[in-house]
């Protein structure tokens, strides 16, 4: 029946799950405790159910042991391993809330995030690719020097007390990884078994950070509810069996990883499969032929990155059949190869947002190929959406206003944030996305343009206002402007205009160097332009939308 105003409910045959992430595990070890649960091709791990349970336990125990708590914030800092997947779940089974770090943070953002939250744990890789992460703690934290492993009392990190490293060698002040796997006893074995029925399926269980157009990034908490139940929804989306084996070269910080990968996985017996610590398109390709995986998941900057590779060919693709390409809008062609050429006819577009755990949109196995290019797919079950318009009200069908999500995968809020937490979910429980859509009278959703400013390049999201505080710490800016230009390769590209105090003098490769290290690599600039002023309303507003006109104009010619 076709709608004739832009709001649609998801259907609901079936339950939402009301466990624990603990809880719901272990019902899945019970029927699959043989089955192959993950595989981490780059460290040589291959465990079946029964096995990761062991081993999540051992972390659980060793955690307790430490005296983590329900309610306690444990960072995690980390690319793709093993270690991080045992974080998600060992946390999840002892209450505590995991607070997901982006590896390419530098200082800078590593400081704000542990502070914003309080993390009490942060458990760490020594380093990646070029980011030495315990020489960056070291510098925030000169007390590890000194201070007795698991004891840190640090004057720039006041709530960080523990932190756990990755790796064979011993740093001070830091505990291993391996060494806190071998500290639980019966003791905490017991304890880990009355957390078992004492923790609540609404309990918070995550902290992602996003942010909007001004100030610095947000935490939206999370609970076990709210990803246990999108995990499961977007695998029955997918069709998803535990025959099937998931290849995920998607960052586990993000919840594209974390909840539509590792978690997804967990939720239908089915196998996830790590082909490295981030994406490469080769690993990933020779991972899907050597692992037979039936399932993909990446940005469209990824399936490019494989299709264009100059050996894809000699792969053989042929096992796979779906998985769930967001971030950004698939363009046609791009489509038509991965569908060809990769033999993922069943593969399905996603959309949605951190707060909304994360999809809420999300086409199905019977959708055409058209609606797939050109829409975000219908509502997920269980949830519902609506457009509005500036007053409030809902727009008729075909009309342009903003998405707005109610249900069950909405965040519970920005952690200590009261005031952004109501700008964003009003009295009645709708979330505000910010962005601009229409929806048709089938109810496919099309995103066509954003309120705010953000950024999304090759699937990261890059938020202006964050990049701009950072560069106001340098001492001869006196103003700057940040916002996005197309690319062909990864949508959009950061630029940023830059008024320099009277008398100072600045170089592109000087704005680059004060950056590099400091903040994520792809937040770095690409294009940077000294001005003397900025296009303004007579309000005196920045017109970001004209400056990214006439650098579109620009670097077309």
């Amino acid at each position: 029946m076709a709608i004739i105003e832009s709001y649609l409910a998801g259907e609901n045959s079936t339950a939402l799950i009301n466990k624990t992430i603990g809880q719901y595990l272990e019902s899945i070890v019970e029927q699959y405790a043989d089955h192959e649960a993950i595989v981490v091709t780059h460290q040589g791990i291959r465990w079946n159910y029964r096995e990761y349970l062991q081993q999540i336990d051992r972390l659980a125990t060793g955690l307790l042991a430490l005296g983590v708590e329900p309610g306690d914030r444990v960072g995690i800092w980390s690319p793709n391993n093993i270690q991080w997947s045992l974080t998600q779940f060992a946390t999840a089974k002892i209450g505590a809330i995991m607070v997901c770090i982006n590896p390419a943070y530098g200082p800078y953002e590593l400081e704000y995030a542990l502070k914003k939250v309080g993390c009490r744990v942060l458990i760490t890789a020594s380093e990646f690719k070029k980011s030495n992460y315990l020489e960056m703690l070291q510098q925030l934290a000169p007390e590890l020097a000194g201070a007795p492993s698991g004891k840190l009392r640090a004057n720039k990190l006041p709530h960080l007390e523990i932190i756990i490293r990755m790796g064979n060698d011993v740093s001070l002040g830091m505990l291993n990884f391996d060494e806190v796997c071998n500290l639980g006893t019966d003791v905490e074995y017991e304890g880990l078994h009355r957390l078992h029925d004492s923790l609540r399926p609404e309990d918070p269980i995550n902290i992602q950070f996003t942010s909007g157009t001004t100030g610095r990034p947000k935490g939206a908490v999370l609970s076990h509810h709210n990803i246990l139940n999108n995990a499961y929804q977007v695998g029955l989306g997918m069709s998803l069996t535990a025959q099937d084996r998931l290849c995920i070269p998607v960052p586990l910080y993000h919840c594209f990883g974390m909840v539509l990968g590792n978690l997804t996985c967990m939720a239908h017996g089915a196998t996830a499969i790590f082909p490295g610590e981030s994406f490469d398109p080769i690993q990933t390709l020779a991972t899907v032929e050597i692992e037979k995986c039936t399932a993909l998941h990446g940005v469209p900057t990824m399936f490019i990155a494989m299709l264009e590779d100059s050996i894809f060919e000699s792969f053989d693709l042929s096992s796979l059949r779906t998985g769930v390409m967001a971030g950004a809008t698939c363009p046609v062609e791009l489509m038509k190869r991965v569908e060809n050429d990769m033999h993922m006819t069943n593969i399905t577009v996603g959309y949605g947002q951190t707060e909304t755990s994360p999809l809420n949109h999300m086409s199905s196995m019977d959708t055409t190929f058209e609606k797939r290019v050109s829409t975000v797919g219908r509502v997920v079950p269980h949830l519902e959406v609506k457009i509005i318009n500036e007053q409030g009200k809902t727009v008729p069908i075909d009309n342009v206003g903003e998405l707005c999500c109610r249900g069950y995968a909405v965040m519970q809020g920005y952690w200590d944030d009261e005031e952004r937490t109501q700008e964003t979910i009003d009295s009645e429980g709708w979330l505000y996305s910010g962005d601009l859509a229409l929806m048709d009278s089938e109810g496919y959703v099309q995103i066509v343009g954003r309120i705010k400013d953000m950024i999304i390049r090759g699937g990261e999201n890059i938020y202006p206002r964050e990049v701009e505080e950072f560069l106001y710490t340098h001492p001869y800016i006196q103003d700057v402007a940040v916002f996005g230009v197309d690319d062909a390769k990864y949508g959009e590209e950061v630029c940023v205009w830059i008024q320099t105090q009277e008398g100072k003098e600045l170089t592109d490769e000087e704005i680059r160097t004060f950056c590099n290290g400091k903040i994520s690599h792809f937040k770095i600039p690409r294009y940077i332009r000294f001005v003397d002023s900025y296009p303004m309303t007579v309000t005196g507003k920045v017109q970001k939308y004209k400056m990214s006109e006439q650098m579109n104009k620009a670097l077309t010619y």
